[in-house]
């Protein structure tokens, strides 16, 4: 009777390791089955263009090709290796060691081949080696814009800028060729092929204007090689809804032939400074001081000056034991009574030290929260810098007389941008943005990009008061080198000292300059920063030029009619 069950137990064992065999893992194992008869070569897709705000290519492709080799279907192993590495320059020993390997059923030789070296290993007719269709990144300006482009791997992957940030919506889906082969990988007489066609990637229309990135282009490069600065850089926005009109750093690198085996050298010139660097501003940073002291006496504080309020500016200020002065000496009673908007001509700090510390931190915080700085931004840019925000609590008089005038508190330049462009536009800050559409991969259908009002820290009264004044900074006072006669043209210089290791670093000075134009209707806003400028390094003389020349440049560009 035992005998009679054990038989019965093992039978129901083996009918149902037949039974999970056939009904349970029969899917997997016919596909299992077909895998090993079945061979696919990838059709790489397009991926998707990226063009200017004008429809103007910026990157594109050209087609290109893969390489493979399939090792147990080469029936001359040496003289495979031989001719791959001839022709596709890639070393013969290596290669030969993969292809004396039977583990692999397949092995990428090389990818982004030029047609003409396809050609000549088709005319070798070399056994076990496939091809199929890739693409190369073109990119038509070679170095212009390449920190906000960013580059691809050889597979295509976006590994940086809008290439890394859009990925998804530039790889499209890739398809393939499939073939049934022999259990050793060849490809069988009477073999059915199969194509999958691949589908194209969309394409990324950007804010940019080239005809303008490419003026900015051009005189950062020249004030770079004019200051011997360390580095130079400049955000063209639109103060209407924040969009990125340029965005130039330099040095730069070409994107046709990016620096890859030296990493560091790529790491440094692919950085886009504007968005992940940040700076102490200086005097630039007095623009948000002014706009908050405006908007509060609109408000009836009375502890805010009202525009005719006059300043007396010729003297040092003791706060917490620390000296504050101007950057001037003050000599022949200079800066010794002036209103706000002499204050921001001449870029006295007592003033604004004044303006901070009778605001008090809470309120003054409220502005500086109100205008972006101590957050992101939120471009559409991997890598954006939070800035540097002494906390709320933890934050001193004498701090808080600093911060009035742009120092001990940090900003990236698409911060101090937006900042600006919110105090001088009517009081709106918007979202920067560097996508204006995304175009379908058939060209018909764009999805376009709707700007979005963030905050609001000031009144159109407030902002329209402060570019009057700062149109007066370029007629009257510092900012002199970047009037245009016939144009309204506003802005603020800015010169601050560096820091190293919590010190002062000696000779060390970033120089910059904000402006816009037309003051009373901002169309274009531009921020120009030279770090470290050899010999002058003041934002009056270094900066403010630049801006001149990028102005001048889109006036024709635009042809722009002068307002007076």
């Amino acid at each position: 009777m035992s005998a009679i069950l054990a038989i019965a137990f093992i039978f129901c064992i083996i009918f149902a390791r037949f039974f999970y065999i056939q009904a349970v893992w029969g899917s997997e194992l016919v596909y299992r089955a077909t895998d090993q008869w079945n061979r696919e070569i990838p059709v790489i897709a397009a991926r998707g263009q990226i063009t200017d705000r004008n429809g103007q290519l910026i990157a594109g492709n050209r087609t290109t090709y893969s390489v493979f080799v399939r090792p147990n279907a080469v029936t001359e192993t040496e003289l495979c290796a031989l001719t791959l590495s001839e022709i596709l320059e890639i070393d013969r020993i290596e290669l030969l060691n993969k292809l004396s390997s039977k583990k692999v059923s397949e092995i990428t030789v090389a990818r982004q081949v030029e047609k003409e070296k396809i050609e000549e290993l088709t005319a070798r007719g070399l056994s076990g080696v496939y091809y199929s269709r890739d693409n190369s990144r073109t990119y038509t300006y070679n170095d212009a814009l390449c920190q906000v482009l960013g580059f691809t791997a050889t597979d295509g992957t976006g590994l940086s800028g809008i290439e890394k940030y859009y990925d998804k919506v530039l790889s499209g889906e890739n398809g393939e060729i499939a073939y049934t082969t022999d259990i050793v990988g060849v490809q069988t007489e009477n073999s059915k092929i199969v194509y999958r066609e691949a589908v194209a990637g969309d394409g990324i229309r950007l804010t940019i204007d080239m005809d303008i990135q490419l003026s900015a282009e051009q005189a950062m490069r020249s004030v770079y090689q004019s200051s011997g600065a360390k580095k130079v850089s400049c955000v063209v926005l639109d103060p209407n809804d924040f969009g990125v009109l340029a965005m130039v750093n330099y040095p730069s690198y070409d994107l046709n032939d990016v620096p890859r085996e030296d990493t560091e050298k790529l790491n440094a010139l692919s950085r886009n400074s504007l968005v992940s660097d940040i700076y102490e501003p200086g005097s630039t940073f007095k623009v948000i001081t002014a706009a908050a002291n405006i908007e509060e006496y609109l408000r009836g504080n009375n502890k805010a000056f009202s525009p005719s309020y006059v300043f007396n500016g010729s003297r040092t200020r003791s706060v917490d034991g620390t000296k504050i002065k101007c950057w001037s000496d003050h000599a022949n009673g200079k800066h010794s009574n002036q209103t706000l908007a002499s204050a921001l001509n001449n870029s006295c700090n007592p003033c604004f030290t004044d303006i901070a510390l009778a605001l008090g931190k809470d309120k003054f915080y409220e502005y500086l929260t109100g205008f972006g700085l101590g957050n992101v931004t939120g471009l559409d840019f991997n890598g954006e810098a939070l800035g540097m925000l002494v906390p709320q609590s933890l934050v001193r008089d004498c701090d808080l007389a600093r911060i009035g005038f742009g120092q001990t508190v940090a900003v990236s330049g698409l911060q101090l941008a937006c900042a600006t462009a919110a105090a001088v536009n009517g009081g709106n800050y918007y979202v920067p943005h560097l996508l204006k559409g995304i175009v379908s991969s058939d060209g018909k259908k764009v999805e376009e990009y709707k700007p979005l009002l963030k905050q609001k820290p000031i009144s159109e009264q407030a902002s329209r008061t402060l570019a009057a004044m700062l149109e007066g900074v370029v007629k009257e006072g510092s900012g002199k080198k970047a009037y245009i006669e016939g144009y309204k043209v506003g802005g603020k210089t800015g010169t601050a000292q560096k820091y190293e290791d919590g010190h002062i670093a000696a000779g060390k000075y970033v120089s910059s300059f904000v402006g816009f134009f037309p003051s009373d209707r901002p169309q274009y806003l531009a921020l120009i920063v030279v770090d470290e400028p050899v010999g002058t390094y003041y934002g009056s003389a270094v900066a403010a030029p630049v801006a001149k020349e990028i102005f001048e440049d889109i006036i024709k560009i635009k042809n722009i009619q002068r307002f007076e």
